[in-house]
């Protein structure tokens, strides 16, 4: 049998790449910050339960089960708890702003109209999570979570927005038959929608729910079964839900909300918080 040892018995150096990463496992232990307490800035509760949170193994770093008097790099190590990643990042900033009309959400707009970025602080920089056109009011996030932007933008997490549609009709409403065809799917210039779930409130005014963010979506739907839309509000982003925010207007995320909004991409929507 070959002896792996260099000549004269010695154990051969491991490879350079081996080295950098043993020496990074090593200063992740003994750097950075306590986990539980990283936990406790988040509102996880005390240091003592976000103890406990470990010891259960409900906490993962890196996809690896955290254990007891872990340390972390919050710059670029992922935090999950229950499975949920969370936004440990100093620094992050997350708005709930009510968009009223006539405001665009490009961060420039050639015409020079009024856009969001300027009904929220300046400092931090944030951006808008998906859009609203022009002419479509309500809830809208803003925020520098690059990551949390991404995960409720793609398709793929199908997270849900609710939004309440007045649209033109006779007295007797949208028929059961345009109500149909809106909860099967579309055919639009760019594809099929998917199902939606669209319920008549009162005769002409639509509740809509759908997981997609084509442009103008729910008015180019409408519009395909005869009904073009007269008014639009949306009221309900995941799981976030605020009927006393005046348009225009704008409040910070509670932990409990950005939490929440992290679990509504892991898991689907989840039940809704209304403030």
């Amino acid at each position: 049998m070959q002896s792996s040892s260099t000549p004269g018995g010695a154990v051969p150096e491991p490879p350079l790449w081996e080295q950098l990463a043993q020496k990074a496992a090593q200063a992740n232990l003994s750097e950075g910050e306590r986990l539980q307490k990283v936990l406790a800035k988040l509102g996880f509760g005390s240091r003592r339960v976000c103890e406990d949170l470990i010891h259960d193994g409900r906490v993962t770093v890196n996809g690896d089960v955290a254990v007891l008097g872990r340390r972390v790099l919050v710059e670029v190590d992922e935090i999950a708890v229950d499975g949920v990643v969370i936004g440990a990042l100093p620094g992050l900033v997350y708005y709930l702003l009510n968009k009223p009309e006539g405001v665009v959400t490009t961060a420039s707009d050639e015409l020079g109209r009024e856009n969001v970025l300027e009904l929220v602080p300046s400092e931090p920089r944030v951006f808008s999570v998906g859009r609203l056109d022009i002419d479509t009011t309500g809830l809208l996030i803003l925020t520098n979570d690059g990551q949390l932007t991404q995960h409720l933008t793609h398709p793929s997490h199908g997270v849900e927005k609710e939004y309440i549609a007045e649209v033109e009709c006779g007295s007797n409403g949208v028929p059961a038959g345009a109500l149909r065809r809106l909860r099967d799917g579309i055919e639009l210039d760019d594809g099929l929608t998917a199902p939606a779930e669209v319920g008549q409130l009162e005769p002409g005014v639509l509740r809509i729910v759908i997981h997609e963010g084509r442009n103008r979506q729910i008015r180019r739907m409408c519009e395909a079964v005869g009904h073009p839309v007269i008014r639009l509000v949306r009221t309900r982003i995941g799981p976030l839900r605020d009927t006393k925010l005046r348009p225009g207007a704008w409040r910070e995320l509670t932990l409990q909300e950005v939490r929440a909004l992290y679990g509504s991409v892991q898991q689907g929507t989840t039940d809704t918080i209304k403030e």
